[in-house]
């Protein structure tokens, strides 16, 4: 009997077998196809969402931050005689040394086609002595020279010409940029009279503008990396006191006046800025990036440098090292998201795959044993079961993983194909291990295996709860914390094979309830479900663990969604002191009618308008001296509903009574550093012209007024005493209000309500606005907080998991229906027969196939409830909110229950479906054939 199967005699296997079932072979391939397509994909779309944020990070640093710079100043001080034109010397020589530099870049950086981007520049500026010059603090404005190699190439030449001469000392020839030019006051032609160089002994020196320029890009990298080129810059000193501005602008000098650098600068620095290419950083391989950084500057690439750039006086700097280390930190903090929703995914379609091989294979039980009986050795069938499967799987696997890596480029394939592959093997290999375990059949220790690998489960997952309670969050930066992403699945996994063994028990307790009740439909189903579907006649641990698996992957990853925006929305409070904020600048107070216009506003709440200094000093009853205070006038009884309304440094109005005699000292909330230096003594408030008497009437932790909560010297005085003694402070210069307010329509307020800016002649009152008024809102803070990429992918990869998990878990539900379905209609037919009414039938189904899915999702949001507080204190949220938050996350309910209430549901409409659908086809077929059973 084993020739059919060992020898070439009979019809070939594979190809009747897909003759035989093509719908089941067809069902099998799609079910791979997409499951590879999904474990292929999701490492790709998380790699793509890390790199989009850790070039979104570097980019929001400015134009250089993806640069690293070489300064080199030479060995050998230059001469102060006059120099000489060195024929280009100097210039190949600084072509040479940045090929050198350019070479020394190791992998994987790699440069932008601008890199590397060099020079020379001098040392310190001159300043400009011409009176026509534009002086806003009436010191003169300052030139910087340098030489800047392709400038050209990234500008636009708007009048003149590029310098070309040699340094004929004292003169000069330069180019400025058009800004430059317009800010100082000066054209192509003008001369430009320099005093001597900061810290130098040469003379003083001209400089002709030869021509003006518009850079390409002025934000760029290329034009960033020398100050004050591009524009001219407003810097300051500070002098007895005061901060005194000035202009600081840069000049490009041509290439044969290198040599003439050291002259106007007392010396010369040559630069070399190495833009590295966006494109090649990428997220899977920071640790080499970061050890590429590291050896230029300080590693082996950085000792090799001075050889190449003939100087050991050499300085790298770069803000990358700081950046990458960020960005590793984010990942791992993003971690239970980005990582915890696609585990939890792959494992509820491992499941449903197990599912489906073991359906098959109890499927094919009758076959496999007659083959078995009739010769077939026990490696012919497996070796032709897996060859059938492998027609099936592998191609579709193929398909799938093909597709993922065409639709979702990214420069890495390796963890996207192990998942696929892996998928693959669950695929192939689950029908040929399932038919050997139906081969070898029941043994009499099977139950004390099946309770040693639960014990076992259950082992490791106390472990994993203890350990991740007991070490803490991992340090940022050491990759993503498997131990945190896998313990809520360790939970499932372990409430699934405890609600195994319950779910017989609490379902047969329900079914005994029952049978005390008139009717045997409720009693009948729910005693089939009890006792468990199929011909084994006990419940699958598959279904149940696809179900709990999604149940908790959804229910903790809403919870941890739910806390950032928790943690969101109380670091926008912070950041902003309320739910708007419009404060005066450079002593603006609020226009007439602002407050009463602004609380018609829609979305406003409670609303009040305070005067605050924050440089106000505060004398003592010893004379001392507290400065840095931030002095609040404002309405006690508004300021009291306000602050209790934010939750934050509320207090009782009746402490800021006043007594009305105008000798009296105002009653005043101070914060606890300000009480203690004023002890219980008055204090006096000393303003530029005026003093103001206080007494501390309380103490308070923290104030809405100041951003940033507590940390600030304040002091809250009653807005009527205060005035009455000072009317000065009267006038408003500060809103808050609470509610949902919008920026824009505070600002168009502003616009209608303010004067027309008197400087500029025809200049509109919205410029007059925002020059005068800071804006702020919580929901534009909050959504400010919510822009970074890598929180955009972490978000959307969850929820794309959650749903392809809820897919495969409602496709595990259909599969048990499926293959229960036979023996049910064979019963319902009987059923039938003694006088069972249809919808009698469709309450028997879903009393025999709902509790199963129903206890699952109940459980599973039981468990994803229960990991807030095992593991809740280990999960860092400041990379998802986007601000430093506590660690931990808080209890939340209602998203667990939505969670569960959306899976319940749909997995409900999938029974009730399947029995509309199937139910009466089949009760009719065994009514017609009878049961051949």
């Amino acid at each position: 009997m084993s020739e059919p199967l060992g020898g070439l005699a009979g019809a070939p296997w594979v190809r009747t077998r897909l003759r035989t079932a093509p719908t089941a072979a067809l069902l099998t391939a799609v079910l791979v196809f997409v499951t590879a397509f999904l474990a292929a994909a999701l490492p790709r779309a998380q790699d793509r969402g890390a790199d989009q944020a850790l070039r979104e990070l570097i980019r929001r640093h400015g134009p250089t931050a993806g640069s690293l710079t070489v300064k080199v100043r030479p060995d050998v001080l230059p001469s102060a005689e006059e120099p000489v034109d060195d024929s280009g010397l100097r210039g190949t020589e600084l072509d040479l040394k940045a090929k050198a530099v350019a070479g020394a870049v190791p992998a994987p950086l790699r440069l932008t086609a601008d890199g590397p981007i060099y020079g020379s520049a001098a040392k310190a500026s001159r300043d400009l002595m011409d009176s026509g010059l534009a002086r806003p603090g009436g010191l003169p404005p300052k030139l910087g020279l340098s030489y800047l190699n392709a400038a050209a190439s990234h500008a636009r030449l708007v009048a003149g010409r590029w310098p070309t001469a040699a340094v004929a000392h004292p003169r000069y020839e330069v180019a400025l940029s058009e800004v430059t030019a317009a800010t100082l006051g000066v054209r192509v032609g003008s001369t430009l009279n320099a005093g001597p160089p900061v810290g130098g002994t040469s003379d003083g020196a001209r400089a002709e503008v030869v021509g003006l320029f518009s850079p390409d890009q002025p934000e760029s990298a290329f034009w960033a990396g020398t100050p004050c080129l591009a524009a001219a810059c407003l810097s300051s000193i500070v002098k007895d006191g005061m901060a005194i501005p000035y202009w600081s602008a840069g000049g490009l000098v041509g290439r044969g006046a290198l040599a003439g650098l050291s002259s106007w600068g007392a010396g010369y620095l040559d630069f070399y800025q190495l833009p590295f290419d966006p494109a090649a950083l990428h997220a899977d391989r920071l640790p080499a990036i970061r050890s590429a950084v590291a050896s230029l500057m300080a590693g082996p690439a950085n000792v090799r440098l001075p050889d190449a750039l003939g100087s050991h006086d050499i300085q790298v700097d770069s803000v990358l090292p700081q950046l990458f280390t960020e960005a590793a930190h984010r990942q791992a903090a993003i971690a239970p998201l980005t990582a915890g929703g696609p585990l939890g995914a792959a494992g509820v379609a491992g499941a449903v795959l197990c599912l489906a091989a073991a359906l098959a294979a109890e499927r094919r039980a009758t076959e496999l044993h007659l083959l078995r009986a009739r010769g077939g050795s026990r490696t012919g069938v497996l070796r032709r079961l897996l060859g059938e499967t492998a027609v099936t799987v592998l191609p579709a696997a193929l398909a799938g993983t093909l597709l993922a890596l065409l639709v979702l480029p990214t420069g890495r394939w390796g963890a996207s194909v192990l998942a696929a592959l892996a998928i693959t093997l669950v695929a192939l290999l689950g029908l040929p291990l399932r038919a050997l375990v139906l081969s070898v059949g029941p043994r009499p220790d099977g139950g004390r295996r099946r309770l040693v690998v639960e014990l076992a489960v259950a082992a490791v997952t106390v472990g994993a709860l203890v350990a991740v309670r007991r070490r803490g969050v991992a340090p940022g930066g050491d990759g993503v914390d498997l131990l945190l992403v896998g313990a809520p699945l360790l939970l499932a996994l372990t409430a699934a094979l405890v609600l195994a063994r319950l779910h017989p028990v609490l379902i047969g307790w329900v079914a005994r309830r029952a049978g005390r009740r008139p009717g045997l439909v409720g009693f009948l189903g729910l005693a089939r479900a009890a006792r468990g579907e199929g011909r084994r006649n006990r419940p699958s641990v598959l279904p149940l663990l696809a179900l709990l698996l999604a149940a908790t992957t959804a229910g903790f990853g809403a919870t941890v969604l739910d806390s950032v925006t928790a943690g969101r929305e109380r670091a926008a409070l912070t950041d902003v002191g309320a739910g708007a904020r419009v404060a005066g600048l450079a002593a603006a107070v609020l226009p007439e009618g602002f407050e009463a216009a602004a609380a018609r506003l829609p979305g406003a709440g409670t609303a009040t308008a305070a005067w605050t200094d924050d440089g106000v000093s505060v004398g003592t009853s010893g004379s001392a001296l507290i400065s840095g205070v931030t002095v609040v006038v404002i309405d006690p009884v508004a300021y009291a509903e306000l602050a209790r309304d934010l939750g934050r440094g509320g207090f009782d109005p009746a402490l800021l009574a006043d007594d009305g005699r105008a000798d009296s000292s105002v009653p005043a909330l101070v914060s606890r550093d300000v009480a203690e230096r004023l002890g219980g003594a008055p204090g006096a408030v000393r303003f530029a012209s005026a003093e103001l008497r206080v007494r501390v009437a309380g103490v308070v932790d923290g104030t809405p007024v100041v951003n940033g909560g507590g940390g600030t010297r304040t002091m809250v005085l009653p807005a009527g005493p205060a005035t009455r003694r000072l009317p000065r402070l009267g006038r408003p210069n500060l809103w808050l209000a609470t509610g949902r307010l919008e920026t824009a329509a505070l600002r168009d307020l502003l616009q209608r309500l303010s004067p027309a800016r008197p400087v500029a002649a025809g200049a509109a009152s919205k410029q007059w606005s925002e020059d005068s008024y800071s804006v702020r809102t919580r929901a534009e803070a909050a959504r400010e907080l919510a822009v970074d990429p890598l929180q955009r992918t972490g978000v959307g990869l969850f929820w794309a998991s959650v749903a392809a998990a809820g897919g495969y878990a409602l496709l595990s539900v259909l599969l048990t229906l499926v293959r229960a379905a036979p023996e049910r209609a064979a019963l319902l037919a009987r059923l039938r027969t003694m006088g069972l009414r249809p919808w009698q039938g469709l309450a028997l189904i879903l009393a025999e196939a709902l509790p199963q899915p129903l206890v699952a999702a109940v459980a599973g949001g039981l468990v994803a409830a229960a990991a807030v507080p095992l593991l809740g204190a280990a999960v860092d949220l400041s990379a998802m909110v986007g601000a430093p938050v506590a660690t931990g996350l808080r209890t939340a309910w209602l998203p667990v229950l939505l969670q569960v209430l959306a899976l319940a549901t749909i997995a409900t409409a999938t029974v009730v479906a399947e029995a509309a659908v199937s139910g009466r086809r089949q009760i009719t077929t065994e009514l017609r054939a009878g049961d051949g059973r």
